[in-house]
């Protein structure tokens, strides 16, 4: 068994901050990543505010989700249907970077004196806040302090503020400010979990002007042939001052020099207004009226207002969302900034989604996996539904894409690609992309917690059962009844979760998850036949879905082959697996971890080895399915094969060993889970967040500690706190009802918040509560 790494805390302990104290230039890639603040659409990477001197410590971007280049996949040996174009998040144009110069000496703080310098992420205020006192070379004395943010409830809009205080003279100072558009996307590397495959500077600019101290820069990409204009507009608090700008189409930038005279202890105050758009916003030719507009009432709000503005969404945001963890300050630190980090990477535009890097760093080249519909979502179903519905309507957008896949490889119904961002498969790797068909049933377990949790029949109608029917129609094609297998319905040549064993067959996640989809298109099918047979004709004349398809539906899911090896007591990943050699992972060096990167692939496919959960994960989802003993026995057989290379893992291993009863096994994967990236526990936070990690940790939280479940239309739970822990408290939203968990070391008590009443049941009691009612429970030691 692999033991799982530990380091030290990099960040100051705080229940609400990420801190910074000093200056920590060999930790920058790391303090990058976090120091970002994002608001779903718009990122801006944590970079210093003055350009940090050494490029290669520090890699400077901006990224809106869902604006991308496309790039030739080339293979030195194709095939019909592999992948033949990419999509991938382009690094716009930068705005943060300023200059300041002190009597010709430039602020920096690799040279010079430092005397204060700290950096905060404030979660409470959604702000970036950093102060530094620094002297110069010849002696002169500032404080310094920058304020940025990206606006939550304005999506296109941010702002820096920027506040300059002479401490022992009296002097010039200039301010240079920027629209830089010459930002570039990293190149490829040997890690194929960071390049892109598109080029370096994949812009062109096609308009770049200034007036006064506003201005305006619009560039298109060479290939997606998409633009995005970025405007900017300065507030200078005081009056005595003189300033320069001009544009330079040809460089790519737009630059305002600002100078003035300023007295010792006076405090001098600039506030940087930015809007982006782009053409998948709107029309090309309103893109420059629309940042305009956006510029021209965050001018007339005022930077104060935008802050009190921020906190208030904030503060409604952690009303419904905060987890309060008692006992360690370094969990309930890494718990909520895994929280604001899903907000702040969180589309809801319905073009965009969630990156698996958010909007931190181009990691996978910014496309969207089954991260968002197995680990992510659940978290927005059970507390920000309506988030819940645009990332779900993100995947109805790029339905034709999908059914269009699905074609291609002579099916009906549609294939949702592996990685993507607006709808093409992006995957060079077959093996480990387009086979993992199970996304199509990730997608629908999606949409099946949505609406289970919400009645939302509006969407079903609209959106959701298109999704499920088509991906329905397409698993019934792309498997058969097998005389080998008894007459079972079979799929081959599959790829499950677990991307160290590909291209099997019968995969049991894979078949019990096209099980549930079947049924589920089964379930919806007769719903609205029910409850509006116009909406069921409708849809069934648009995707022309006969009745005789449904019935086969049915006929598939009771006749799947699903796996099960009565001598192992367990459930076979797939049909060749328990055959291979078993791996023992603690004799392979810690320096070989992960295995992708260091072993070739068919070295790692021929071994019982696991790059994260597959059986186990299967189990987790479907928990309905099986016994506590199926549980058991394939967490002991599969636990000591898998390495846990991919982010995705320790929070699975977590919540299935809380069930068990491994307390302590159970906190070490939720710790590893929670601190991934404020930590660097895999060395790799550099490229960015781990976003599905995060969603991960809040469901090791909730359904591993607080063992929460939901079967039929019901809440359960089977809460149970490890040593480490005092108390855990958290709220659910569930069809329409909000509920008040609070779980302590002996003691669980349930609160209807909001809601008429709500049946729920306690380690398997039922019990009714009413609105402002709490039950108190005795938990058995």
């Amino acid at each position: 068994m692999r033991k799982l790494p530990k380091k030290q805390a990099i960040f100051l302990p705080d229940e609400w901050n990420i801190i910074e104290e000093g200056f920590h230039p060999e930790n920058n890639f790391i303090l990058e990543t976090i120091f970002t603040v994002a608001n779903g659409y718009l990122g801006l990477r944590g970079n210093l505010d003055e350009d940090f001197p050494d490029k290669n410590q520090s890699f400077k971007a901006t990224y809106i989700n869902g604006f991308y280049e496309e790039y030739d996949i080339t293979y030195p040996e194709g095939g019909y249907g592999f992948a033949k174009r990419g999509e991938a998040m382009v690094n716009v144009a930068d705005v943060k970077t300023f200059e300041i110069i002190v009597e010709g000496e430039k602020f920096n703080l690799v040279s010079s004196k430092i005397y204060k310098h700290v950096r905060k992420l404030d979660m409470k205020s959604g702000t970036l806040v950093r102060e530094a006192i620094w002297e110069s070379n010849s002696g002169r004395k500032i404080y310094v302090v920058f304020e940025r943010l990206t606006c939550f409830k304005r999506q296109h809009l941010g702002a820096i503020n920027v506040r300059i205080k002479p401490l022992n003279f009296s002097g010039r100072i200039k301010i240079v400010s920027k629209i830089d558009g010459n930002s570039s996307n990293l190149l490829e590397t040997e890690d194929v979990r960071v390049g892109s495959g598109i080029e370096k500077f994949p812009f062109k600019t096609i308009k770049a002007y200034c007036d006064e101290l506003n201005g305006f820069l619009m560039q298109k990409t060479k290939k997606s042939r998409l633009s995005y204009g970025c405007m900017v507009d300065h507030v200078l608090g005081f009056d005595d001052f003189q300033y320069k700008s001009f544009a330079d189409k040809e460089k790519n930038l737009v630059v305002f020099e600002i100078e003035f005279d300023a007295t010792k202890d006076m405090e001098y105050n600039l506030t940087k207004y930015f809007s982006y758009f782009t053409q998948r916003d709107v029309e090309e030719d309103l893109i420059e009226e629309r940042c305009a507009a956006e510029i021209l009432e965050a001018k007339k709000m005022g930077f104060e207002n935008l802050l009190k503005e921020q906190r208030e969404f904030l503060d409604i945001f952690w009303e419904n969302a905060d987890v309060v963890v008692k006992g360690d300050i370094n969990i309930q630190q890494a718990i909520r900034f895994s929280l604001f980090s899903l907000l702040q990477s969180t589309g809801t535009n319905g073009i965009s989604n969630i990156t698996a890097k958010g909007l931190t760093g181009e990691g996978y080249g910014g496309h969207y996996f089954w991260d968002s519909e197995i680990y992510i979502i659940p978290f927005f179903i059970y507390t920000q539904p309506k988030i819940a519905k645009m990332l779900l309507l993100y995947r109805y957008n790029i339905l034709d894409a999908a059914r269009k896949r699905a074609k291609e490889l002579h099916h009906r119904g549609a294939l949702y690609p592996w990685r993507t961002i607006a709808g093409k498969e992006c995957s060079a790797y077959f093996p480990a992309g387009t086979a993992q068909y199970h996304i199509n049933a990730d997608i629908v377990y999606a949409i099946k917690k949505y609406f289970e949790a919400t009645d939302d029949l509006e969407f079903i109608k609209n959106y959701g059962a298109e999704i499920v029917f088509e991906v329905a129609r397409f698993y019934a094609e792309l498997g058969h009844f097998s005389e080998a297998k008894g007459g079972k319905f079979c799929i081959f040549c599959v790829t499950g979760p677990d991307e160290y064993t590909a291209l099997v067959d019968n995969n049991a996640y894979t078949n019990y998850m096209v099980k549930m989809t079947l049924e589920f298109a089964t379930e919806l099918y007769n719903l609205l036949k029910e409850k509006d047979s116009n909406a069921l004709e409708k849809l069934c004349r648009k995707i022309e879905l006969s009745r005789d398809e449904v019935l086969l539906w049915k006929t598939i899911a009771n006749n799947m082959y699903l796996p099960y090896n009565p001598e192992l007591k367990i459930i076979p990943q797939d049909d060749s697996f328990i055959y291979k050699k078993r791996l023992d992972l603690s004799k392979i060096p810690e320096s070989q971890f992960p295995l992708l990167l260091n072993w070739h692939y068919l070295d790692i496919y021929r071994y019982q080895v696991c790059k994260q959960p597959d059986v186990l994960l299967l189990i987790y989802l479907l928990r309905e399915n099986f016994t506590f003993e199926d549980l058991k026995n394939n967490y002991e057989y599969y636990e000591p094969i898998t390495t846990h290379d991919s982010s995705l893992s320790p929070a699975i291993f977590s919540i299935l060993a809380a069930e068990l009863g491994y307390l302590d096994k159970a906190y070490e994967y939720f710790v590893y889970t929670a601190r991934m990236d404020l930590d660097d526990l895999n060395n790799n936070t550099k490229d960015g967040i781990h976003a599905a990690c995060m969603g991960g940790a809040w469901q090791a939280l909730v359904f591993g500690f607080g063992g929460m479940r939901t079967n039929k239309g019901v809440l359960s739970f089977a809460p149970k706190l490890p040593e480490r822990l005092e108390c855990l408290s958290f709220k659910v939203r569930y069809k329409g009802k909000v509920l008040n968990v609070e779980i302590t070391k002996d003691k669980a008590f349930y609160t209807l918040l909001e809601g008429e009443s709500i049946q729920l049941s306690h380690y398997g009691s039922s019990f009714e509560l009413k609105r402002g009612q709490t039950k108190e429970f005795i938990l058995a030691n």
